[in-house]
This record gives structure tokens, sequence and C-alpha cells, in this order.
């Protein structure tokens, strides 16, 4: 009878391709076949498609359908192309008009009575579609909040597969974005809280000024979790482009709701050493889902107890710490998350853990083997590490009042601004993201300055990739002190930080 096109997306990690979707209606035996890779969930919208569309007033063709996928070769999973499949057949079998399903991205899961239902990914998929020229789309109405951030698209909802038909043949209209209202960010717990460790606070600041990775490490409560968990509410907000990055890999992950749909600040994401490497990586059957690194984006990733995950989730960070990415290989691909994230482990000493050294009851060997579970490779891309020493007195006599989160918080920010204009020209937003090379080389400072690094790689003591992070750390500490170059005094507090014994 007819041939009719329309639109829809397919995701691979945060990157999403668009989907034309063809539908056939002609003469030959009665069925319906779908072609183009589809996964299982796919493979079964044909019935879901069919129920749907017969409880919404219309009748499915009785002749042979096609419905084709393209690119053919490119997998295809998950619900979210019911809603096009059905629109498609339909125009198909010139039951309704066909005009304006040429420019329109459809997305959304059809339930068997008509009901459009929210599908991840809405994000990414419509900048996806704004990328590749489309110019209107029709998602869930759950999802408007959402869709709503992406702006130069004509975005409309829809509850039921039967707006969507009253819309396509002119008879009524669907639902209009509005703007969600950004919320103010929650209150999180204050600096204030945390009871002396002059040390671990400074390293907090620090590692909050220039995007560095912390290691923390002493004897059960100490605070060395509550630092951990004040570190975020230290970050500066992220801007529109970073908060739209952080969104589209919470889209996916399906943790966006409609009172929320933008990520404004920096997320904070916290392990228990049970975790599975898929938790922490990501993965799942088909295209890989990201994980607990790709969420904390933008954020912190908290890892408590680190000694007790296991050498190969350890290990499987070090890739994430340098390129900032994920890529996790498949059957149906290879799905790629962004991974920039700031690492903060906390561990005890040894097994026992006592409040002081003195009264460690550990064997040597067991000390030696739990020591050498953070392997020397991935403590290399740790910049600063810290021992944390026992309180000893908690009257407001001895202890003078800490520092609550809003003053550390404006040096912080003072600092990174410093940064971020130093860097402009370069794209790099903190000191933490600078090559090694740049540093050397157009930022090189005075033989003077490095001495120290020097002897420090000459003893073996040091390697090249902790030269390079220790030169990171000196200019957020020159950056905190409001001075334009490092000092042989900031680098040398840099290198402080790597040569800390950590038990």
């Amino acid at each position: 009878m007819a041939l009719a096109r329309t639109w829809s997306v397919a995701l691979f990690g945060v990157d999403g391709v668009p989907v034309e979707i063809e539908a056939d209606v002609g003469v030959g035996t009665v069925r319906t076949q779908l072609l183009g890779l589809p996964d299982a969930a796919l493979h079964e919208s044909k019935d879901r498609v069919k129920a749907a569309v017969r409880n919404s007033g219309h009748g499915w063709p009785s002749q042979r359908v096609t419905l084709g996928l393209s690119p053919a070769t490119l997998p295809k999973n998950g619900s979210g192309y019911d809603l096009a499949l059905a629109c498609v057949v339909l125009a198909a079998a010139q039951a309704i008009p066909a005009d304006r399903l040429a420019d329109t991205v459809f997305l959304g899961e059809l339930a068997l009575d008509g009901r459009v239902r929210a599908v991840r990914g809405v994000l990414p998929a419509l900048l996806a579609a704004k990328r590749a020229g489309l110019t209107q789309a029709v998602v869930p109405v759950p999802a408007l909040p959402e869709a709503a951030l992406v702006e130069g698209l004509t975005v409309q909802g829809a509850a039921t597969l039967a707006e969507v038909l009253a819309w396509l043949t002119g008879a009524g209209g669907l639902h209009a974005t509005t703007p969600a209202e950004p919320s103010p960010p929650p209150d999180g717990p204050d600096l204030a809280d945390v009871i002396g460790q002059p040390e671990a606070r400074w390293a907090l600041e620090v590692a909050a000024a220039g995007g560095h990775h912390l290691l923390l490490s002493g004897p059960p409560g100490t605070g060395k979790t509550m630092l951990a968990q004040r570190l975020a509410g230290l970050l500066p907000p992220l801007s529109r482009e970073e908060a739209l990055g952080v969104t589209a890999v919470h889209s996916i992950a399906g943790l966006l709701t409609p009172e929320a749909p933008l990520v404004s600040t920096p997320p904070f994401v916290s392990l228990h050493h049970s975790t599975s490497a898929v938790a922490l990586i990501g993965g799942g059957s088909g295209m890989a889902k990201p994980g607990a690194m790709s969420r904390a984006h933008r954020g912190v990733l908290f890892l408590d107890e680190a000694r007790e995950f296991g050498s190969a989730k350890l290990e499987a960070l070090r890739t994430a710490l340098e390129e900032g990415e994920v890529r996790l290989a498949r059957r149906d691909g290879i799905a790629r998350y962004p991974a920039r994230f700031q690492l903060v482990m906390a561990t005890n000493p040894c097994p026992c853990a006592p409040p002081k050294d003195i009264d460690c009851t550990c064997l040597p060997a067991a000390r030696r083997r739990y020591e050498t579970k953070l392997s020397g490779p991935l403590l290399d891309r740790v910049d600063l590490r810290v021992v944390m020493r026992p309180l000893t007195a908690m009257s407001a006599v001895e202890v003078s009042a800490p520092e609550p989160t809003a003053a550390v918080r404006e040096r912080v920010h003072k600092a990174r601004t410093r940064a971020a204009e130093r860097w402009s020209d370069h794209g790099w937003l903190t000191n933490a993201e600078v090559p090694g090379p740049a540093l050397r080389r157009d930022f090189a400072l005075p033989r003077s300055t490095t001495s120290i690094l020097d002897r420090a790689l000459s003893r073996g003591v040091l390697t090249g990739r902790g030269s390079d992070r220790c030169l990171r750390v000196a200019w957020t500490l020159a950056d905190l002190a409001e001075v334009d170059r490092p000092t042989p005094d900031h680098v040398a507090a840099a290198l402080e930080f790597r040569e800390r014994r950590m038990s």
C-alpha cells in the first residue's frame, strides 16, 4: 500500500545515533517482520505495539508489515522504539497522515492499553537528535522536565498513543514542555562538624581547589568518612555544559526525577567494599550501563575501607583516573561513559586498627599483606596522602572552633577561578586536568624551584607521573596562596603529601 518513515534514537553509552524507522505494508503472508538487529525487548515490541494500536481505536493492518531500523548493522536495544513503530505502521497503512513523521523523533514504551511509558536516556537521545538536524520530538509526559533541558528542539509530551495519533491527524494537541525551576541544592554536612585533624582538613581544601585525588589513612573514628562526605560541598556548582553531561549519565542510569531533572551540583557516590566490579565500572548484558565511576562524573567517588575492595576492582580505577572516561566493550558494541571524578579513599592502617599504632596486634606478614592491597601504580595516581591521628581531646577548651564549609568553599572558589583563567586558552578547568608535558614545557618552573623533585627522582622515591602530580598540587597551593607561580616551598609541600607514611 505505502511506505512511511520516522525517527528514534539508539544509545551507545552517552552517544546517541539517530535511527530511521521505515514501515512497508503490502501484499504477502500476513505477518509482522522486524529488521535491523533488534534485541529481545525490541523484538517483543511487535506484540506490544499491536495491542496498543488496537486498544487506541485503530486496527492493525491485515497484510504483511515489514519494519526496518537503519543503520541496519547497528544493534538496537530496549523498548523506547515502541511509539515510533506504532506511528509509522499506521502511516504506512494510510490510517493517519505521514506529514509530521519525517522530521520528528519518537521516544517511549507502549503499554498494552496504549499508555506511553517513560524510558531511560531521553536527554542524551534528544541531544543526538538535535545534532542530527531533527527539529521536533515526542516523549512520554514524565520525561518532559528532562526534555526541556534541550534547547533548539521543539519537544512535546504524550500520555497515550491516542493523543499522538490525534496530533498527527490534526485533531488534537500534545503536552508542552515547561522549563523546570531550578531547586536550591540541599544543605550538605558541614565541615564544622569535624573535630581536630588540621592536616586532613587542609588536604581536603587542597583537593577541592585543584581537583586532586585523596587518600585518608588512620584508625577508626578519626573522621575519615566525615571528611570525605564534606568534599562535594566545597566544590563549585556545575556549569551548564557540565550539568548536562552529568545529567545525561544519570538519565541513562534511571536516577532522574521529574522534580529534579537537572543535576546542577557535583554528585557524591559512596560505595561499600562489597560492591561488585560491574556496579563500580559499569556493564550488564547487551549494551553496558553506567557504573558508579560514571555516576560520580564531575563529583566525588568515595571508597570506604578501600583495602577491602579487592585488587581487581581497585586496579580498574587506574584508566579512568588518567583518561576521565570508561570504555566498556560488549557484544553489541563499545559504550563510552565520562568518568572525570575525584577519588577519595579511606583505609585503616592495619587489620586490627587500634586507636594507637603502638597497640597493633597484627603479625608483620599480615600487616604487609594488608598494606600491599593498594598497589604502587594506583597510589602513584593519588596526589594527596594524609595520615589521620587519634583525637586527644574533645572538650571545647582544648579544641578550637573548626571552620565551617562556607568559609573554606569561598577560598576554594577563588583558587579554582584563578586556575580556570590561567588554563582557559587550553580548555582545562582544574590543575588536576593539566597534562604533564604542558606543565614541563609551556608552564615550566625554574630549576631552583623544582630541584627537590629532581633529587626525589634520582633517589627513586618519585616516578615521572608522581613528579607531574607534585607540580599540579604545587600550582594549587600557589592558587590558594594567591600568588602567580609556585615557590620552592609549594613544591616541597606537594612532595610531602606523597611521602607521608600511610600506616
